[in-house]
């Protein structure tokens, strides 16, 4: 056994989310800085790196941990919980550990043959200009909202293959682009996830080879071209399952985090004018017990749902498109929701928690933007969700 497999062994889900759980604190102190400097700080990604966060959904064969996906949303909402644009960073760059494994392995080998420890940044919006050329494209365009964009040496970035003869439907597919073919703008300034630098990507001209590229329908039908995605049960999951899950979860454990922000406040804070006590008040009990018990309601769903989808790629059978249309749903509802009860939270802490030292109003403005994802749309999903019941056709296979 070599020590990289010997370290792999020692490494357990109990353990990485432990250690996601005792950082807590030190990203408290530094979601300040994060938010002034609008990134998270190379000394934050570094102890991640150290920790294994990212290697949670990497394949074996690339010194990844291979855990399953409830690992992975495990450590990102504790992660939340101290600072929701770090959470929000690795729940979009690890995942594309995950995403890479659904590639041709001569992509794979060209991002990790040398270092496994390299991240992969995003852009999936469909807007570059791809023209095809003998062994796969010319490639450009902008992007935005590429999170964590500063800290990855890749990026997966989304284009249309126009139709051909052979295939006569448009083809959306990401192209991995690396870091000597794209360029970063400083575009980010924002309300809330200051943190996140999902800064703009720009791409001039540039070459990607035709197994550089994953077609989406190939992640829809689950026939990707890569091995361990015909092999490993975690690959055969429908990316359009655990994808959304990755940027909407962290408004999960922000929930938390605002919850204990609350708390902490809440239980000494006594008006200025009624001179009462805010722990006595009932509306202020409703709405911190109403916050808990959602984190918990949504908790439980998430785990429920990768439970099934695990137990079905396990088995070697497809889940049902309904469940999927249903859980895609689901995952789009969940910011929605935590923001209301997050807002009842805010209100109910006076004026103080409107000053922007408040870690509360910090949460509040994260989920706020965090909503603003367009996989976080509940009435687009939910109409799609709720057409389907009533005998209409899917229209989505984003799924």
């Amino acid at each position: 056994m070599t020590a990289q497999e010997h370290s792999l062994q020692d490494v357990t889900p109990e353990l990485i989310i432990q250690r996601a759980k005792d950082m807590i604190p030190y990203l408290q102190e530094q979601a300040p800085r994060a938010q002034a400097e609008r990134k998270i700080p190379d000394e934050t990604v570094a102890k991640m790196q150290e920790a294994g966060f990212f290697r949670v959904l990497q394949p074996k064969r690339w010194g990844g941990y291979q855990m399953d996906p409830q690992v992975f949303f495990e450590v990102q909402m504790a992660l939340a919980e101290g600072c929701m644009s770090t959470a929000w960073i690795y729940g979009v760059i690890a995942v594309h550990n995950w995403q890479i494994a659904l590639f041709d392995l001569q992509a794979q080998e060209d991002v990790w043959s040398e270092d496994t420890s390299v991240l992969i940044a995003s852009s999936y919006m469909p807007v570059g200009k791809v023209e095809p050329v003998d062994g796969g494209f010319k490639f450009s365009g902008r992007w935005a909202f590429s999170s964590g964009c500063d800290h990855c040496d890749w990026v997966f970035l989304g284009g249309v293959v126009p139709p051909t003869a052979d295939n006569p439907n448009p083809d959306y597919r990401t192209f991995l682009v690396p870091r000597g073919d794209f360029k970063v703008l400083d575009t980010w300034h924002t309300f809330g996830l200051q943190g996140t630098g999902s800064n703009d990507i720009v791409v001039d001209d540039a070459f990607v080879p035709e197994y550089r590229t994953h077609s989406s329908l190939d992640g829809f039908r689950g026939t990707n071209p890569g091995i361990d995605s015909k092999e490993v049960p975690l690959y055969k999951i429908p990316f359009g399952q655990l994808f959304p899950r990755a940027v909407s979860s962290s408004t999960i454990g922000a929930t938390q985090g605002a919850i204990n922000a609350y708390r902490d406040v809440a239980s000494k804070r006594v008006g200025t004018n009624s001179g009462s006590k805010t722990a006595e008040d009932p509306h202020a009990q409703m709405a911190v017990s109403r916050a808990q018990a959602l984190v918990d309601q949504l908790k439980l769903r998430l785990m429920q749902s990768f439970d099934h989808l695990m137990a079905d790629a396990n088995a070697g059978v497809p889940t049902d498109i309904n469940q999927r249309i249903q859980y895609r749903y689901e995952s789009s509802a969940v910011p929605e929701a935590c923001l209301a009860e997050v807002l009842e939270l805010q209100k109910m802490c006076g004026g103080r928690a409107i000053f922007t030292n408040s870690p509360l109003q910090r949460f509040v403005l994260d989920i706020l933007a965090g909503r603003a994802h367009v996989a976080n749309n509940p009435y687009q999903f939910g109409r799609n969700y709720g057409a389907v019941q009533l005998g209409l056709e899917n229209s989505d296979f984003f799924l």
